[in-house]
């Protein structure tokens, strides 16, 4: 059989086996970052070979920001993600926005193909975000190093989008 019927009835199973409605706010997060996720690897597929290996490796850590929200268990529950990934982060971001010049106006994603799917991406990783917020608001997701991530992905997310624009744009031009 090639599928499950699980989740007929409206719930989920979490990484320790609780089942939760799939309407919860921690499925809620997971359906969100594997959007984000899926729509990252959309953009890598469009964007030039010198951004893939920075977004293949993203969606590598979102897998773990995944782990770490599908785990609700306080006493089992770990960061998985190291510190030294907001670290990666914040330099590709100084490294990246060095090379966008100051903008003028609000930007209008489309411009290219690899800019716009940049732009999807970035947008479903803040609700990703929001999502997350929500659970830590709750008191159940532990530690703040998930949020500061996804804040800095969707961060390097726009100022990727903003340097396809300008790579995909002069190369047309």
């Amino acid at each position: 059989m090639w599928y499950t019927t699980n989740g007929d009835d409206g719930y989920t199973d979490l990484a320790d086996g609780e089942r939760v409605a799939k309407d919860s706010r921690r499925i809620e997060a997971l359906g969100s970052l594997d959007e984000a996720t899926s729509f990252i690897g959309v953009a890598r597929v469009q964007v030039g070979d010198d951004m893939r290996p920075l977004l293949a490796r993203v969606q590598r850590e979102l897998m773990l920001v995944m782990a770490e929200v599908a785990s609700p268990d306080p006493a089992i529950l770990q960061e998985r993600l190291p510190e030294t990934a907001i670290e990666t982060l914040e330099a590709e971001i100084a490294r990246v926005a060095a090379g966008v010049p100051p903008l003028t106006d609000f930007v209008l994603p489309g411009d290219t193909r690899a800019g716009a799917a940049l732009d999807v991406a970035r947008a479903v990783v803040r609700r990703a975000e929001r999502r997350a917020v929500a659970l830590a608001h709750h008191g159940e997701l532990a530690g703040d190093r998930l949020l500061r991530y996804l804040n800095r992905l969707s961060s390097l997310l726009y100022f990727l989008a903003r340097a396809a624009d300008i790579q995909n744009n002069s190369q047309d031009g």
